[in-house]
């Protein structure tokens, strides 16, 4: 099957964004890794310069692009070729691209409440990887697709789409609350879902939205 170009270039800008952040390094995940509000000091340079990290604007996006090791890449760009080729292929191009960006930033701007206030105990934190973005396109694929069948990975499991849908979301509310896996961002993967479903409930003019223009029929 040929990839869609939307989901072809997604693949290609995580990659690229990864292949930076070898270069780049620490610079990196200071400047584009989503950083909780305010100013914190990270250390000092060899010039004797104190080092701040904290965030800005454009975290929002851009954090989506870098990645905690190659598992954590192949992992997402493996979901992001599942579930978004078959999404470009039913949206197209705008609307998809569209969506997914939108599970991005939804995604992040949750984890900014969830990191800036504390609640998790973990400090100061950065958050990385596209997978606030991934777990919109799961849910839009559950709601989309809710009796293809998908299998999981480990263990090898078989289920309707939407199924897999609600038992990955209840272990990430579960997870989020209990605090589990420390490291890993369940808030930010929640609110990837959340984002995803308010868009396709406004796409179809659904509750909580008025109805607008021509009904989305997927």
């Amino acid at each position: 099957m040929r990839l869609p170009p939307t989901t072809t270039a997604l693949l290609w800008a995580l990659g690229i964004g990864f292949l930076l952040q070898q270069f780049g390094g620490d610079a990196m995940v200071r400047f584009f890794a989503l950083w909780p509000l305010g100013q914190y000091t990270a250390g000092v340079s060899a010039e004797g310069d104190i080092i701040t990290v904290g965030f800005l604007p454009w975290q929002v996006l851009s954090y989506a692009f870098l990645h905690g090791g190659f598992g954590h890449l192949f992992f997402n760009g493996l979901a992001l070729y599942m579930f978004g080729a078959p999404l470009e292929m039913t949206w197209g191009r705008q609307r998809f691209l569209t969506y997914f960006l939108v599970c991005v930033a939804g995604a992040g701007l949750i984890q900014l409440l969830v990191a800036t206030s504390g609640v998790t105990g973990q400090g100061i934190y950065p958050t990385i990887g596209a997978s606030g973005g991934v777990f919109g396109l799961l849910l839009a694929y559950g709601m989309l697709f809710p009796n293809q069948r998908v299998m999981l990975l480990i263990p090898p499991i078989p289920m309707k789409a939407r199924t897999f849908v609600i038992v990955f979301g209840a272990i990430e509310l579960l997870m989020g609350v209990f605090g589990s896996n420390s490291g890993i961002a369940h808030f930010a993967h929640l609110g990837g879902m959340l984002f995803g479903w308010l868009m396709i409930r406004y796409w179809r003019g659904q509750p909580p939205f008025k109805p607008r223009g021509p009904r989305l029929v997927r």
